[in-house]
Parts: structure tokens; C-alpha cells; sequence
């Protein structure tokens, strides 16, 4: 059985529903009479290691560090105008998740965008913030990786842009 590998030990991955990681091995286990080959993934924020089937991976969703363009057009999504649907903060709130969960820089960039509060505007409720703050994470440890900057560097410049169209 041999599995083509998309990506090397060293490597820093995208894993949708936890953000920037490293592989940091290729292990080969034996499961049940079969070999199969993973990919093991740090998380060093979550101090976690993910260990995904090579074979399932892209269903899983993981994926190269997004390139310098996508990027770019993340920090665009983020100077344009807010677009908050006029429903439930429940259903609202089930569709940030989707996109931050997405892993698409993009997306995450719309919630970050939605949610942003200036100094002047309204307060956020708790699970507002709680929204906020994790797309905002999430979107700066893809920056941070692309960009080669440490993450709070990343995080200031995501809010610079923010205040900058607010």
C-alpha cells in the first residue's frame, strides 16, 4: 500500500476545525491487521497533537498554509462593509461557526469583519465576543504562518485594518 504524501514532516497545515498546525511525524501504525500511515499534527496553542489518516486527509479538509494572494484578499474582505442578516443571533451564530470551522481565510474574515465593534458602537454579548475573538485567533495564525511574524504582531496589524475601516 502506498500512499502519496502531501505533505512533509515539518510542514505547516491547515486543520478546518482547529486552524494553523505542524506535522510534526509520518507514523505508520498497525490497526486491526492493516497498516495505516498518519499524519501528526501539533497545535502548539491547544498544546495538542492531531493524528490524521494520510488516506483521509483531504476529506478532512487539510490543506497547504493559504497562499500570499488569498491572504490578501482576507484583509480586503475585512475593509468592506459589515453585512449582518436580520435573523436569530442563534442562527447568525451557527453560520460564523460554519465559517470559521470552514478554515477558509475568507470566510473566518467575514465573521471577523460582521462582528468588529469600534469604540463608539454597542456593546457585543458575551457569545458575540466569544466569536469575535476566535475567528480574529484564527485568521492571525494564518497570517502569522504566512507571513513569518509572530501572532500577536499579526493579531495588531488584523486590528489595524479593522479601525482603519471602521
Amino acid at each position: 500500500m502506498t500512499d502519496k504524501l502531501d505533505f512533509v514532516s515539518g510542514d505547516y497545515v491547515v486543520y478546518p476545525a482547529h486552524g494553523v498546525g505542524q506535522i510534526v511525524a509520518i507514523e505508520k501504525h498497525a490497526i486491526a491487521d492493516m497498516e495505516v500511515v498518519l499524519y501528526a499534527i501539533t497545535f502548539e496553542k491547544e498544546r495538542m497533537t492531531l493524528k490524521v489518516p494520510v488516506t483521509k486527509a483531504k476529506n478532512a479538509g487539510l490543506r497547504r498554509l493559504s497562499s500570499k494572494d488569498r491572504i490578501k484578499d482576507a484583509m480586503e474582505t475585512l475593509q468592506g462593509p459589515s453585512k449582518i442578516k436580520r435573523i436569530m443571533w442563534s442562527r447568525r451564530a451557527q453560520e460564523y461557526e460554519a465559517k470559521i470551522n470552514s478554515g477558509d481565510p475568507v470566510s473566518i474574515a467575514e465573521v471577523v469583519r460582521d462582528l468588529h465593534r469600534g469604540t463608539d458602537q454597542s456593546d457585543q454579548s458575551y457569545s458575540e465576543r466569544q466569536i469575535y475573538h476566535a475567528a480574529l485567533e484564527r485568521l492571525a495564525r494564518e497570517l502569522a504562518a504566512v507571513e513569518k511574524i509572530d501572532e500577536r504582531k499579526a493579531t495588531e496589524r488584523l486590528e489595524a485594518v479593522l479601525a482603519k475601516a471602521a
